[in-house]
C-alpha cells in the first residue's frame, strides 16, 4: 500500500515540472494578452457596477418622491386657486 509521503512528493514534483513547462509560460502570455485587450475596452468591474446600479435605485426613489411632492402641491395650488 502507497502511503500519503508518496503521493506528497509526486504531486510536489508535478507541480515543479508545470511551473518549468512552457505551457505556464504559454499561460502567461496569454493571459497577458488578454488583459492588454480588456484594457482597451471599455469595461467596469462587477463591484464598481453594483455600486452604480444602488446608486441609480436611489435615485430613482428619491424622482418618485419628488414627483409626488410635486403633485401635491401642484394640486393643493389648483385647490386653492378655485
Amino acid at each position: 500500500m502507497l502511503n500519503a509521503k508518496f503521493f506528497e512528493e509526486l504531486s510536489a514534483k508535478l507541480n515543479d515540472a508545470m511551473k518549468n513547462s512552457p505551457a505556464k509560460d504559454i499561460e502567461k502570455n496569454v493571459r497577458a494578452l488578454l488583459m492588454q485587450g480588456f484594457s482597451k475596452l471599455d469595461l467596469v468591474t462587477r463591484e464598481e457596477f453594483d455600486v452604480q446600479a444602488q446608486v441609480l435605485a436611489r435615485t430613482r426613489q428619491q424622482l418618485t418622491a419628488l414627483e409626488a411632492r410635486i403633485a401635491a402641491v401642484e394640486a393643493q395650488r389648483k385647490a386653492t386657486a378655485e
